[in-house]
């Protein structure tokens, strides 16, 4: 059964150089806090990431003391059977309501039963209350 629930996740923005994602993994790593989810990118000599931990507070305290750009963004975390056809189940119910996804990530393994997918709308609570009622009826 598809899970959506709403979340924030981090949005870090730093110098693109060699060791710098490691840099910051071992950071937060060293803070005994987990990430459940990451995206990042390279924009120019930039890099972009997005993540969500099981505590954002406390790493993003961190990184701003640390001097790092970082700042919270609210998304949906939607927790769905790891099988196919579930992210075009979300993305049909989005589409057919009018809402745009503004960006997306997920995360699981082979072996899962069940996926994290971590999404920004232009209707974030509109887009819980049609996924969460579509999961509850099937």
């Amino acid at each position: 059964m598809l899970k959506t629930r709403p979340a924030k996740e981090l949005i870090v923005r730093m110098e693109n150089e060699v060791g710098a994602l490691d840099t910051l993994a071992r950071t937060i790593s060293e803070k005994g806090t987990n990430i459940l989810a990451v995206s990042a990118w390279v924009e120019g000599e930039r890099a972009v990431l997005h993540f969500v931990t099981d505590d954002n507070v406390r790493v993003a305290d961190t990184l701003r003391a640390l001097h790092y750009e970082a700042r919270e963004a609210d998304v949906l975390v939607s927790e769905a059977p790891h099988k196919p056809g579930m992210l075009h189940h979300i993305t049909e119910k989005l589409a057919q309501s009018d809402i745009d996804i503004h960006h997306l990530y997920a995360t699981a393994s082979i072996t899962q039963e069940k996926c994290l997918r971590v999404f920004a709308t232009s209707n974030n609570d509109r887009a819980m209350v049609l996924l969460n009622a579509a999961a509850s009826a099937t």
